[in-house]
């Protein structure tokens, strides 16, 4: 590996950062608590520098996908972390992002989760999908959820990502992680082949067009637990993007095949807290009898109420999760103000806990 790869990387270690820019031109750049921030003492980066750190650290066969296709997932380990990376182009000159995760899977405790999250370990089958903007922890979230059934299940957990980002190392489970590109060609061929795995948990890292999610909801169908995320900003959102993918003869039906295997849908968010951090703010939808009928007769615009009432449940909305992190003290009212969904709503969610 370069010299120069190798510092930035570690640099991007040391100070936390969650990735790491690498452009033709411009000085390299950290992001650090969702803010991009210079890595002042390398300076502007020449086009041969670029080229030299980046294909550093990729193969050569992957130097040639990348010219032939002008784009590349892979996947970085190094002695003090791991880094999801990706190869572009962008005026005809070669850039790279990379994703730094974290060698240890943080835990629910570590990470603020509700006690809900544990029940996911019990399940034999059903759909959960982790939602939110890129960048936001989903699949920190999916990990953590991963692990805690590996510590406690005799499973067979299978994952197909593109690439491999966390990790995770067997417990009580056998764990089968495939990488796209690497240990199967493609995410089609390995959906397919994966029932022929004997399974109990899947996770595909991400459902990006109909083929995967028909398969996603197949999967689950035919009794597994599947994981999955979606780029997607809110469970109501998630539900309307699954269904619309599909052709317009195949609606009713996609309807009837989600609620029926939909366990639950979390969307979140990483605001900054007090500290100079990030901490988690998250909606969560249980499917439970009232969720599926309306997924089933595509009323998905009364997804909000329902979890606005079913808080005892384990159901929460953004703007209270948001409410909660400011009476924990761990977030600002105006942070609050500025991720939530409505701000006259929060406010008057605000102002009853403070009564409370």
């Amino acid at each position: 590996m370069n010299t120069k790869i190798q510092e930035l990387l570690d640099l991007a270690v040391v100070n936390k950062a969650s990735d790491l820019h690498l452009m033709m031109g411009m000085t390299p750049k950290i992001r650090v608590n969702g803010e991009l921030a210079e890595v002042s003492s390398f300076g502007a980066l020449s086009d041969h520098l670029i080229e030299e750190m980046i294909f550093s650290i990729i193969s050569e066969e992957q130097k040639q996908k990348v010219f032939l296709e002008r784009e590349l997932d892979f996947s970085l380990s190094t002695t003090k972390s791991r880094f999801r990376g990706n190869l572009y182009f962008q005026k005809g000159k070669i850039a790279c992002a990379l994703r730094i995760v974290n060698s240890e899977i943080p835990s629910f405790e570590d990470l603020g989760f509700p006690d809900l999250f544990r029940s996911f370990a019990n399940y034999k089958q059903g759909f959960v999908l982790v939602t939110g903007p890129t960048g936001h922890g989903k699949s920190t979230t999916v990990a953590s959820i991963l692990d805690d059934i590996n510590s406690k299940k005799n499973y067979h957990i299978v994952t197909v990502e593109d690439p491999i980002e966390y990790v995770i190392k067997p417990k009580k489970s056998i764990i089968s992680q495939r990488e796209i590109g690497f240990d199967t060609n493609n995410f089609t061929n390995a959906i397919r082949s994966c029932l022929r795995q004997d399974p109990n948990v899947v996770f595909l890292g991400e459902m990006r067009d109909l083929e995967t999610i028909s398969a996603a909801l197949t999967i689950a169908e035919t009794g597994h637990l599947v994981f999955s995320v979606l780029h997607t900003n809110s469970a109501a959102q998630t539900i309307d993007r699954i269904v619309d993918i599909f052709p317009s003869s195949s609606k009713e039906q996609v309807k009837t095949q989600l609620a029926s295997v939909i366990t639950a849908i979390v969307s979140q968010r990483l605001v900054p807290d007090l500290n100079g951090g990030r901490v988690v703010a998250m909606e969560i939808l249980m499917a439970t009898p009232a969720v599926k009928n309306v997924i089933r007769e595509g009323k998905t615009f009364m997804i909000d109420n329902i979890i606005q009432t079913s808080s005892d449940m384990g159901m929460v909305s953004l703007d209270m999760s948001l409410a909660r992190l400011v009476k924990e003290g761990k977030i600002s009212e105006e942070t609050a103000l500025s991720y939530c969904v409505n701000p006259a709503e929060l406010q008057t969610t605000l102002r009853k806990i403070k009564i409370l």
